[in-house]
């Protein structure tokens, strides 16, 4: 059995009197690809935050732990994060780049970690460093792409953009978080294909929060979803039939169901009508 590469136990997190995540626990094991489903406000984007340390737990909410470390306990962030976050890419649904630079510059801040303040700062990489950064785009079919300015690209290509950041950066562990809730059909599709390769050819582990049940179905062998902050399933995802869903999220299983690029509301009574 693969060996745990990321342990929460009894996450909890609250913002005021709203509680958004009670007592969340859950084991990614290295290889796995995880989904993370829920409705909007479930708290799938807080999780994620929490898993990578941009976001403490409540003072009594539990343990992280990254790569067999200990990335924070009961509301303290690890002495050791700066460490960990280098083994952990994260994937935003803003692909967070810098429009008025180059593709290629962009790419390369996925080195700032290891790279020292003077190169970050100024962007003067070491030419092996650039061509590993060619390395990374041409992976995802960028290559072309590499010193057009990044707000020339279209969304799927910036956030194509920001999975050659991660793959340059050399992480082990990606936390994608809804990474493809702003495209179009077409680039949701090829954004998860080009996820699911770095799963299969880079042994990269991951977890991905998705608003759709159809995505987490296609993509992912596992889904861990999330019910107002709960836990309240984790399993393959085949087992995520309509009727066990409306089971577990009532009338906003509808939500969840339909396709990207469907028409929501005749792919929804479609479902719903076999789930009756």
């Amino acid at each position: 059995m693969n060996p745990t590469v990321l342990s929460a136990q009894a996450v909890s997190r609250s913002f005021g009197k709203h509680q958004a995540l009670r007592k969340v626990s859950l084991e990614v094991r290295r290889g796995e690809r995880v989904a993370l489903l829920g409705a909007s406000g479930s708290g799938k984007s807080t999780l994620i935050r929490c898993l990578c340390g941009l976001e403490s737990t409540d003072a009594d909410g539990g343990r992280i732990e990254a790569f067999g470390q200990l990335l924070q306990a009961k509301g303290r962030i690890s002495p050791e994060i700066r460490a960990l976050r280098r083994r952990i890419g994260v994937i935003f649904q803003q692909f967070n780049l810098v429009g008025r630079l180059s593709v290629m510059h962009n790419v390369m801040t996925g080195l700032a970690a290891e790279a020292p303040l003077w190169r970050a700062l100024s962007g003067r990489y070491a030419e092996a460093d650039q061509a590993r950064a060619l390395d990374a785009l041409d992976a995802i079919g960028l290559a072309p792409q590499a010193f057009q300015r990044a707000s020339t690209l279209s969304g799927g290509q910036q956030q194509r953009a920001a999975i050659a950041r991660v793959l340059l950066q050399g992480a082990e562990l990606v936390l994608a978080d809804e990474p493809v809730a702003s495209l179009d059909p077409q680039s949701t599709h090829r954004v998860m294909e080009q996820l699911a390769a770095l799963n299969r050819e880079a042994g990269m582990t991951l977890v991905v929060s998705l608003h759709h049940v159809a995505l987490a179905q296609r993509y992912c062998e596992r889904v861990v979803a999330l019910r107002d902050g709960a836990l309240v399933f984790d399993g393959p995802s085949s087992a995520l039939t309509p009727g066990f869903l409306q089971h577990l999220y009532g009338t906003a299983a509808a939500d969840l169901l339909h396709e990207p690029g469907t028409d929501a509301s005749v792919n929804d009574s479609r479902h719903l009508a076999l789930a009756a």
